[in-house]
């Protein structure tokens, strides 16, 4: 028997922040605007080194427009919680939607490191950052970035449960512990490289999970 796992199914994964009002297309592009610029500056300074001021500037909005769409600071980093979310999970697309064979889950990994070997290494995951700085000290902000953790994690683990599902997979495997390691291995593979300015960590910590992977397929569908 299986031990019993706290893994995230797609009920217990929903956003916890109260819906957005209706807002005019004016109002909306607004909106998104001091979104994406608070985002930007919390992911170069990080939220204490980002100030109210600051996003007002970068977004090119007068202070009343920024408090009549967020009353206060800390609703403005839970808004930025979810378009870093949305922005993370979707570039991923569609490799993200698709890990359902050792080729599909190579190709994502392949991609990864592509990206962060362009940016640089700079800056890391943008939810690993916010959750660096956050988890602690905010537990709204927690649960947000739990949920993105979580539909990040589902995507994983439906790939390689379709995997299982196919009777490619020995029966021993865990699907949804083989996800989790694996989004673990990337966390820690992000932040080493983003410390140390190069692929290495991210590499290691990917293509041993991979290996790991590989090691449950039953040998006619190994690849």
């Amino acid at each position: 028997m299986r031990k019993a796992t706290n893994t995230p199914t797609e009920s217990n994964i929903e956003s916890q922040t109260n819906p957005i009002p209706k807002l005019t297309k004016k109002g909306q592009a607004t909106r998104a605007r001091i979104v994406a610029a608070a985002a930007k500056l919390m992911y170069e300074r990080g939220v204490a080194g980002t100030s109210v001021e600051d996003v007002q500037q970068e977004a090119g909005v007068s202070s009343s427009q920024l408090y009549h769409y967020f009353k206060e600071k800390r609703e403005l980093v839970l808004a930025v919680i979810l378009f870093q979310n949305e922005q993370v999970l979707g570039s991923q697309e569609p490799l993200l939607s698709h890990l359902d064979s050792m080729e599909a889950l190579q190709s994502w990994r392949d991609a990864l490191v592509l990206y962060q070997t362009e940016l640089g290494f700079q800056g890391g995951c943008p939810i690993g950052s916010l959750g660096s700085e956050l988890a602690d000290l905010e537990p709204a902000a927690r649960r947000e970035l739990a949920a993105g953790f979580a539909q990040w994690e589902m995507a994983i683990r439906r790939g390689l449960r379709a995997i299982y599902d196919r009777g490619e997979m020995r029966s021993d495997a865990q699907p949804e512990q083989l996800a989790l390691a694996l989004l673990a291995a990337l966390q820690g593979g992000l932040l080493l490289a983003k410390v140390r300015k190069e692929a290495g960590p991210l590499e290691a910590g990917l293509d041993a999970m991979l290996d790991h992977i590989r090691s449950y397929l039953i040998e006619t569908s190994a690849k």
